[in-house]
Protein backbone atom coordinates (compact mmCIF):
# COMPACT_ATOMS: atom_id res chain seq x y z
CA UNK A 1 0.00 0.00 0.00
CA UNK A 2 0.97 3.87 -0.99
CA UNK A 3 1.50 6.20 1.31
CA UNK A 4 -0.54 8.96 -0.33
CA UNK A 5 -3.25 5.49 -0.16
CA UNK A 6 -3.24 5.52 3.20
CA UNK A 7 -6.90 6.91 5.24
CA UNK A 8 -6.38 4.29 7.88
CA UNK A 9 -7.76 6.17 11.20
CA UNK A 10 -5.95 2.79 12.97
CA UNK A 11 -2.52 5.73 12.51
CA UNK A 12 -2.26 8.76 13.47
CA UNK A 13 -1.33 12.06 10.69
CA UNK A 14 1.71 11.85 12.80
CA UNK A 15 2.25 8.19 12.49
CA UNK A 16 2.25 8.48 8.54
CA UNK A 17 4.40 10.65 8.48
CA UNK A 18 6.89 9.33 10.75
CA UNK A 19 6.45 6.00 8.18
CA UNK A 20 7.53 8.11 5.28
CA UNK A 21 10.75 9.99 6.78
CA UNK A 22 11.77 6.35 7.24
CA UNK A 23 11.21 5.36 4.22
CA UNK A 24 8.70 2.66 4.82
CA UNK A 25 6.56 3.10 1.33
CA UNK A 26 4.60 -0.49 1.55
CA UNK A 27 3.12 -1.40 4.26
CA UNK A 28 -0.79 -2.64 5.47
CA UNK A 29 -2.24 -1.92 9.06
CA UNK A 30 -4.59 -4.74 10.56
CA UNK A 31 -7.30 -4.19 12.43
CA UNK A 32 -5.69 -3.57 15.93
CA UNK A 33 -3.93 -0.81 14.69
CA UNK A 34 -0.56 -3.02 13.93
CA UNK A 35 1.87 -2.02 10.73
CA UNK A 36 3.19 -4.83 8.89
CA UNK A 37 5.66 -4.84 6.05
CA UNK A 38 6.58 -7.84 3.67
CA UNK A 39 10.13 -7.05 3.11
CA UNK A 40 12.43 -5.19 5.02
CA UNK A 41 12.51 -2.47 7.49
CA UNK A 42 15.74 -0.64 8.63
CA UNK A 43 15.49 2.35 10.94
CA UNK A 44 18.79 2.22 11.78
CA UNK A 45 21.08 5.47 12.50
CA UNK A 46 18.00 7.96 12.86
CA UNK A 47 18.87 9.37 16.32
CA UNK A 48 15.47 7.40 17.51
CA UNK A 49 14.52 7.24 21.88
CA UNK A 50 11.23 5.20 20.61
CA UNK A 51 9.37 3.24 17.75
CA UNK A 52 6.28 5.56 17.56
CA UNK A 53 4.31 3.07 15.55
CA UNK A 54 3.50 -0.69 16.51
CA UNK A 55 4.92 -3.13 14.21
CA UNK A 56 3.04 -6.61 13.81
CA UNK A 57 5.05 -8.78 11.14
CA UNK A 58 8.27 -8.06 9.35
CA UNK A 59 9.09 -10.31 6.76
CA UNK A 60 12.65 -9.31 5.80
CA UNK A 61 15.09 -8.31 8.46
CA UNK A 62 14.03 -5.40 11.20
CA UNK A 63 17.28 -3.18 11.92
CA UNK A 64 16.54 -0.87 14.33
CA UNK A 65 20.71 -0.60 15.71
CA UNK A 66 22.50 2.70 16.31
CA UNK A 67 19.91 4.91 18.05
CA UNK A 68 18.93 6.20 21.57
CA UNK A 69 16.52 3.43 22.26
CA UNK A 70 15.81 2.98 25.87
CA UNK A 71 12.85 -0.17 25.14
CA UNK A 72 12.20 -2.08 22.09
CA UNK A 73 8.46 -1.24 22.51
CA UNK A 74 6.92 -0.51 19.17
CA UNK A 75 9.11 -3.38 17.45
CA UNK A 76 7.46 -6.31 15.55
CA UNK A 77 6.12 -9.52 17.14
CA UNK A 78 7.56 -11.58 14.63
CA UNK A 79 10.15 -11.03 11.73
CA UNK A 80 11.20 -13.33 9.32
CA UNK A 81 14.96 -12.17 9.05
CA UNK A 82 17.24 -10.83 11.46
CA UNK A 83 16.52 -8.54 14.13
CA UNK A 84 19.13 -6.32 14.84
CA UNK A 85 18.96 -3.88 18.04
CA UNK A 86 22.81 -3.84 18.74
CA UNK A 87 24.38 -0.20 20.10
CA UNK A 88 21.11 1.62 21.46
CA UNK A 89 21.17 2.18 25.54
CA UNK A 90 18.47 -0.72 26.32
CA UNK A 91 19.44 -1.26 30.07
CA UNK A 92 16.83 -3.60 31.86
CA UNK A 93 15.71 -6.07 29.61
CA UNK A 94 14.54 -6.95 26.26
CA UNK A 95 10.75 -6.25 26.41
CA UNK A 96 9.17 -5.82 23.38
CA UNK A 97 11.08 -7.75 21.33
CA UNK A 98 9.80 -10.18 18.79
CA UNK A 99 8.38 -13.25 19.77
CA UNK A 100 9.72 -15.11 17.29
CA UNK A 101 12.51 -14.40 15.16
CA UNK A 102 13.55 -16.71 11.98
CA UNK A 103 17.25 -15.26 11.43
CA UNK A 104 19.19 -14.19 13.92
CA UNK A 105 19.53 -11.45 16.75
CA UNK A 106 21.57 -9.23 17.88
CA UNK A 107 21.23 -6.93 20.65
CA UNK A 108 25.06 -6.32 21.39
CA UNK A 109 26.61 -3.25 22.91
CA UNK A 110 23.83 -2.17 24.83
CA UNK A 111 23.69 -1.84 29.09
CA UNK A 112 21.14 -4.91 29.45
CA UNK A 113 20.72 -6.58 33.00
CA UNK A 114 18.35 -8.79 31.69
CA UNK A 115 17.60 -11.03 29.11
CA UNK A 116 14.07 -11.10 30.01
CA UNK A 117 11.17 -10.52 26.93
CA UNK A 118 14.29 -12.06 24.63
CA UNK A 119 12.39 -14.63 21.70
CA UNK A 120 11.82 -17.90 22.99
CA UNK A 121 13.63 -19.73 19.39
CA UNK A 122 15.83 -17.97 17.57
CA UNK A 123 16.41 -19.50 14.00
CA UNK A 124 20.18 -18.02 13.33
CA UNK A 125 22.17 -16.57 15.85
CA UNK A 126 21.60 -14.79 19.00
CA UNK A 127 24.53 -12.55 20.25
CA UNK A 128 24.02 -10.16 23.60
CA UNK A 129 28.29 -9.68 23.92
CA UNK A 130 29.02 -6.68 25.40
CA UNK A 131 26.65 -6.02 28.22
CA UNK A 132 25.98 -6.01 31.87
CA UNK A 133 24.24 -9.70 32.14
CA UNK A 134 24.89 -11.25 35.48
CA UNK A 135 22.58 -14.15 34.31
CA UNK A 136 21.32 -15.84 31.47
CA UNK A 137 17.69 -15.96 32.62
CA UNK A 138 15.62 -15.25 30.04
CA UNK A 139 17.48 -16.46 26.55
CA UNK A 140 15.95 -18.04 24.14
CA UNK A 141 15.67 -21.77 24.72
CA UNK A 142 16.49 -23.16 21.42
CA UNK A 143 19.21 -21.06 19.39
CA UNK A 144 19.79 -22.58 15.64
CA UNK A 145 23.05 -20.81 15.10
CA UNK A 146 25.98 -19.26 17.92
CA UNK A 147 25.02 -18.15 20.98
CA UNK A 148 27.40 -15.42 21.81
CA UNK A 149 27.11 -14.29 25.42
CA UNK A 150 31.12 -12.83 26.11
CA UNK A 151 32.26 -10.05 27.30
CA UNK A 152 29.47 -9.57 30.22
CA UNK A 153 29.73 -10.22 33.96
CA UNK A 154 28.27 -13.58 34.18
CA UNK A 155 28.38 -15.57 37.03
CA UNK A 156 26.38 -18.73 35.95
CA UNK A 157 25.25 -20.07 32.69
CA UNK A 158 21.43 -21.20 34.32
CA UNK A 159 18.94 -19.70 31.68
CA UNK A 160 21.25 -21.36 28.18
CA UNK A 161 20.05 -22.64 25.89
CA UNK A 162 19.21 -26.37 25.48
CA UNK A 163 20.86 -27.14 22.76
CA UNK A 164 22.97 -24.38 20.15
CA UNK A 165 23.15 -25.46 16.46
CA UNK A 166 26.37 -23.96 16.22
CA UNK A 167 29.22 -22.32 18.83
CA UNK A 168 28.30 -21.23 22.25
CA UNK A 169 30.66 -18.32 23.32
CA UNK A 170 30.91 -17.46 27.01
CA UNK A 171 34.87 -16.29 27.39
CA UNK A 172 35.86 -13.21 29.30
CA UNK A 173 32.79 -13.51 32.06
CA UNK A 174 33.49 -14.05 36.08
CA UNK A 175 32.31 -18.26 35.46
CA UNK A 176 33.05 -20.44 38.61
CA UNK A 177 31.57 -23.29 37.14
CA UNK A 178 29.66 -24.35 33.58
CA UNK A 179 26.76 -25.37 35.53
CA UNK A 180 23.79 -24.21 32.94
CA UNK A 181 25.42 -24.85 29.99
CA UNK A 182 24.01 -26.26 26.94
CA UNK A 183 24.12 -29.65 27.21
CA UNK A 184 24.92 -30.17 23.28
CA UNK A 185 26.85 -27.56 21.12
CA UNK A 186 27.39 -28.47 17.02
CA UNK A 187 30.00 -25.97 16.93
CA UNK A 188 33.00 -24.28 19.33
CA UNK A 189 32.27 -23.72 22.74
CA UNK A 190 35.01 -21.44 24.49
CA UNK A 191 34.79 -20.73 28.10
CA UNK A 192 38.38 -18.77 27.83
CA UNK A 193 39.16 -15.98 30.57
CA UNK A 194 37.34 -16.91 33.42
CA UNK A 195 37.02 -17.91 36.87
CA UNK A 196 36.88 -22.29 36.27
CA UNK A 197 38.46 -25.00 38.35
CA UNK A 198 37.15 -27.52 37.20
CA UNK A 199 35.07 -28.16 33.84
CA UNK A 200 31.95 -29.79 35.45
CA UNK A 201 28.48 -28.69 34.10
CA UNK A 202 29.80 -28.45 30.47
CA UNK A 203 28.63 -29.72 27.75
CA UNK A 204 28.08 -33.51 26.88
CA UNK A 205 28.69 -33.00 23.28
CA UNK A 206 30.36 -30.17 21.63
CA UNK A 207 30.63 -30.49 17.52
CA UNK A 208 33.95 -28.62 16.96
CA UNK A 209 36.75 -27.28 19.02
CA UNK A 210 36.56 -27.54 23.10
CA UNK A 211 38.83 -23.72 24.27
CA UNK A 212 39.26 -23.33 28.02
CA UNK A 213 42.48 -21.68 28.90
CA UNK A 214 43.31 -18.81 30.88
CA UNK A 215 40.94 -20.06 33.90
CA UNK A 216 42.20 -21.89 37.07
CA UNK A 217 43.31 -24.57 35.86
CA UNK A 218 47.00 -25.96 37.61
CA UNK A 219 46.69 -29.23 35.55
CA UNK A 220 45.01 -30.36 32.55
CA UNK A 221 40.97 -30.48 33.81
CA UNK A 222 38.60 -34.01 33.39
CA UNK A 223 37.19 -34.12 30.15
CA UNK A 224 36.39 -37.37 29.53
CA UNK A 225 32.58 -36.97 30.13
CA UNK A 226 32.87 -34.67 26.90
CA UNK A 227 32.34 -35.81 23.39
CA UNK A 228 34.62 -33.23 21.67
CA UNK A 229 34.97 -32.83 17.52
CA UNK A 230 37.79 -31.40 16.93
CA UNK A 231 40.79 -29.64 19.62
CA UNK A 232 40.79 -29.07 23.06
CA UNK A 233 42.74 -26.36 24.50
CA UNK A 234 43.24 -25.46 28.05
CA UNK A 235 46.72 -23.71 28.14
Amino acid sequence: MKLNEITSPALTPDQVKWLEDMKIPDYSVDSEGFVNVDGNVDISNKKLTSIPVKFGYVGGHFSCKHNNLTSLQGSPREVGGDFRCYNNKLTSSLQGAPREVGGSFYCSWNNLSSLQGAPKEVGGNFECWTNNLTSLQGAPGDVGGDFACNYNKLTSLKGAPREVGRGFFCHNNNLSSLQGAPRKVGGDFSCTYNNLSSLRGAPREVGGSFNCYNNKFKTEPDHSFINIGRDFGWK
